[in-house]
């Protein structure tokens, strides 16, 4: 039986919403005000610092996002309006207390936007899209992490053509991702002796290991955090909804009906979880010949009717390229190697349409300006204080 449409779930589903300057949830922020169900019409009252927040879309998005993941939500509205005085105080002092403890969940921090790449079967070339769509964000100008979070299956060192080793820094004890083609790269295969180990783990192991990956490396200051997800709907996809709430999904899927059967699967999964599912990638497309026929191998439209039945846009479509699979082999991403051919012209049209789904939080924000003023006005307030036990 399917659990009725409470404010306790969307509340829930909220605390995924971020404001990425102040590093805390609109929940604990204060800043939602109101929240009203009507069937499956969903209305959020939020309150901005101020009426022209510049982060206003980014956060009326994600809060659609995370709200439209809750099964039996059929819409939703966000209203929004200035605070008042006393809401900004109370707000900022929220942000004061959040800066001394320290409480950050995981070393990701609010501003990463994080992409877990996902698939409902193995042998669609999720791991060979999540690298490429890293390796695009990062020729787009953006700070990228890539998490290979198929802890069994791991093949990302192998894809991108390295055999370093994570080490750990000697003062704060986190491990340091490896950087490759301007990317930081943590993986299991970075760790174990080769890569013919077999890591006989049970699900709790796999867990631990996610956990440790979010909480024990000093990723940094990422734009981006791309993470390739087992195949299917188990223990990973589980743990990485509860260890890091602002996770979206991407779901890659061939043209052919069982694999898009299959990968409506791991949507639901998703959105059962609160995580909200952001597009389709198509990979295996279509084949197409020097001279420039087309070939549809595996059939076509599978991705475009996931898409569709799923209400989430088709982020794009990548060619079956024998170059995909020959530098997945030799550890040289078509991306870096062969900018110029079609499948990595169609990993670069993907990686732009995820921004402007998915846009990178900005550093300037209202709420930024808004503390930096109560700083300064605090400075002048210690500074009058002074002065006037110096005329006194």
């Amino acid at each position: 039986m399917p659990n009725p449409l409470t404010r306790e779930r969307i509340v829930d589903a909220l605390r995924g919403v971020f404001d990425p300057e102040l590093g805390s949830d609109v929940v604990d922020l204060g800043m939602v005000r109101e929240i009203t169900i009507d069937g499956g019409v969903v209305t959020v009252g939020l309150a901005l610092t101020i009426a022209e927040c510049p982060m206003r879309s980014q956060i009326e998005n994600d809060t659609v996002r995370k709200i439209t993941a809750i099964p039996d939500v059929d819409d939703v509205v966000v209203e929004t309006k200035a605070m008042t005085k006393a809401q900004r105080a109370g707000l900022m002092e929220v942000a004061r207390r959040r800066a001394r403890e320290n409480a950050t969940p995981t070393q990701v921090r609010a501003t990463t936007r994080a992409i877990a790449v996902g698939s409902g079967k193995g042998g669609v070339g999720k791991s060979s899209v999540s690298v490429n769509l890293a390796l695009a964000l990062s020729r787009l100008g953006y700070r990228v992490g890539l998490l290979d979070a198929d802890i069994w299956g791991f093949s990302i060192p192998r894809m991108l053509g390295t055999v370093a080793r994570i080490e750990a820094d000697s003062e704060t004890r986190l491990m340091q991702p490896v950087d490759i083609h301007g990317i930081r790269v943590v993986s299991t295969g970075l760790i174990v002796d080769s890569e013919e180990t077999a890591l006989m783990w049970r699900g709790l192991m796999l867990s631990k290991a996610l956990d440790q990956f979010l909480q024990q490396v000093e990723w940094g200051e990422l734009d981006y955090l791309v993470i390739d997800m087992p195949p299917g709907t188990g223990d990973i996809q589980m743990a990485l909804s509860r260890l890091l709430p602002q996770a979206e999904m991407l779901v890659v899927t061939t043209p052919a009906k069982n694999a898009q059967k299959v990968a409506i699967r791991v949507a639901d999964m998703a959105r059962r979880s609160a995580m909200p599912v952001v597009g389709v990638i198509e990979n295996m497309s279509y084949f197409e010949t020097p001279d420039g026929h087309r070939f549809e191998l595996f059939g076509q439209g599978g991705g475009r009717e996931l898409a569709d039945s799923l209400g989430i846009p088709l982020l794009g479509s990548i060619p079956l390229d024998p170059a995909l699979g020959q530098g997945a082999d030799s550890g040289e991403p078509v991306v870096v190697a062969n900018p110029g051919l079609r499948s990595s012209r169609s990993f670069m049209a993907v990686a732009e349409r995820l921004v402007e789904l998915v846009p990178p939080a900005e550093s300037e924000t209202c709420t930024g300006r808004i503390a930096r003023l109560f700083a300064g006005l605090e400075m002048d307030e210690l500074g009058a204080g002074a002065q006037r036990s110096l005329t006194g």
